[in-house]
């Protein structure tokens, strides 16, 4: 019980930061429908952004939560420019050609962020600074849990909210619902949809780099292919809850974190990993739409 009780702590930790990066994809597919591949990429841009801007940071506010709290708004911030700057140079241009001429792009973009981190920051792993204090709070039974986790739950149960609050009550909120709708009628009742899709891409961006962040401290190291695994898991997650649905996304990162943590504590622990993928091609087989997707026709 001990062990499971641990394991639970640490699987809600890893499926909150899956979260994070599969709200991303499917804030992008439900309006565009195609999948950025090259998300997985801005988390990693997001963890170097905290590893270079923390030691400044904590010169200026030397209380750490007030560092790291500053560490994560630049790390979103930064990832949100870059998810536009993204968007503009990459997709924009392509709206309106086939899908399969975007998703080579996401990909080329994906390599051209991970092989130019290796020219800009090096191939060598580095090591993240601790900007926490060493906390553990005593759950009972044995069961501990770090700062690091207690961080990584709240701020994405923070950021979470927000985005609710952001999606059903604000004007663009509101254009996004209609745009995902349809972007045709959408633009005919005044919707400025580059402006709504830049803003989705910035979004999903800075929820990627609170999740670079929130990952690098969690593994204490960095390097410029570590996105990659991430990603994928998380658009394991964002597939698994239905590809499009918000509270999918999130349902979808927090199973996938408890079952990889869970199998990680027990003899099936070298397999995680395959499991994972495992999960992705059952629920394609069963249900393709995700566990809160919805089928729909394609009228031709």
């Amino acid at each position: 019980m001990h062990e499971f009780l641990q394991q639970l702590i640490n699987g809600l930790s890893l499926g909150a930061i899956y979260a994070l990066i599969a709200l991303g994809y499917s804030m992008v597919y439900g309006l565009l429908k195609f999948i950025n591949f090259a998300h997985g990429d801005v988390l990693m841009i997001g963890a170097f952004a905290g590893f270079y801007a923390a030691p400044v940071i904590h010169h200026f506010l030397p209380d750490p939560w007030m560092t790291t709290a500053a560490v994560l708004l630049w790390a979103m911030l930064l990832c949100a420019i870059l998810g536009v700057v993204i968007e503009r140079l990459a997709y924009r241009p392509l709206r309106d050609q086939p899908k399969l001429a975007v998703l080579i792009t996401s990909i080329g973009v994906s390599l051209l962020l991970s092989y130019g981190g290796q020219i800009l920051f090096g191939v060598n792993q580095k090591a993240f600074p601790d900007l926490l204090p060493p906390i553990r709070i005593s759950l009972g039974q044995g069961v501990t849990m770090s700062g690091n986790h207690l961080l990584v739950i709240v701020v994405t149960l923070v950021l979470l909210v927000g985005l609710r609050e952001i999606v059903l009550r604000t004007r663009f909120g509101l254009a996004l619902r209609a745009l995902s709708q349809n972007r045709d009628a959408a633009s005919l009742m005044g919707v400025n949809s580059n402006a709504v899709i830049s803003l989705t891409f910035a979004v999903g961006s800075a929820l990627a780099g609170a999740a670079g962040v929130l990952y690098a401290m969690n593994i204490h190291s960095i390097e410029p292919l570590m996105g990659t695994l991430p990603g994928i898991k998380a658009f394991v997650a964002a597939v698994l809850g239905g590809i499009g649905s918000l509270p999918g996304a999130a349902v979808g990162g927090l199973l996938l974190g408890l079952t990889e943590c869970l199998l990680g504590g027990s003899f099936l622990s070298s397999y995680r990993d395959a499991i994972a993928f495992g999960i992705l091609i059952v629920i394609l087989l069963i249900r393709p739409s995700g566990l809160f997707g919805s089928s729909a026709s394609e009228k031709v």
